[in-house]
């Protein structure tokens, strides 16, 4: 995997400590600190149901010293800003093809170097939505990657990271544990989030 903004030498230090001076100039504190065990995991980031989660996100990102990749619909891929979200860490996803994508993203995440957090919504979209994916678990059961719980809550202005889940064989009973440690955040958008 190509050099992203995470792990670009001389910028990362700087961009880290930028990133927690504006997340306190806006008023957010940042909560929980990257597990020795998840350098190299699957990361949920919920709630998703507004565009300023993502550069959100990317502060919170740098001010937890977490090394993230995410994973975003092919448009946001196409020229001029294309080589730019690939440098922010992303891999865009064909949707129309993606009967693949969780073998792939296991694949990818077996096969590369280093510290790595793959990011996933399991929303799915910014959308309303009462069920959420599975594709996070599958991945992380299929690259044998622990689940890392993170969140954005605007009702609180805080992000940070929670409990380290390890996925089991029991889908539907691990996704309703996880999410259970939702209920209390609140997504930017109050009405698009539904943790249960």
């Amino acid at each position: 995997m190509s050099r992203t903004i995470f792990d670009t030498p001389l910028l990362e230090p700087i961009l880290r400590s930028t990133s927690r001076s504006v997340l306190r100039v806006l008023g957010w504190k940042v909560h929980g600190e990257l597990p020795p065990r998840a350098v190299r995991c699957v990361v949920i980031a919920a709630p998703h149901t507004s565009n300023w989660d993502f550069p959100f996100t990317l502060l919170a990102a740098f001010a937890l010293r977490m090394r993230i990749r995410w994973m975003g619909k092919a448009s946001l891929f196409r020229r001029p800003f294309g080589g730019l979200m690939r440098w922010l860490g992303g891999i865009p996803v064909h949707r129309e093809r993606s009967n693949n994508l969780i073998a792939a993203s296991v694949e990818a995440l077996k096969s590369a170097p280093g510290p790595l957090q793959l990011v996933v919504a399991p929303e799915g979209t910014r959308s309303r939505t009462r069920q959420w994916k599975a594709g996070f678990h599958h991945i992380a059961r299929g690259a044998g990657l622990p689940i890392q719980l993170s969140y954005l809550d605007w009702g609180t202005r805080s992000c940070g990271l929670g409990p380290l889940v390890d996925p089991t064989d029991d889908v539907e009973g691990d996704i309703a544990r996880i999410r259970a440690f939702y209920a209390p955040f609140r997504g930017r958008n109050v009405d698009q989030f539904d943790s249960g």
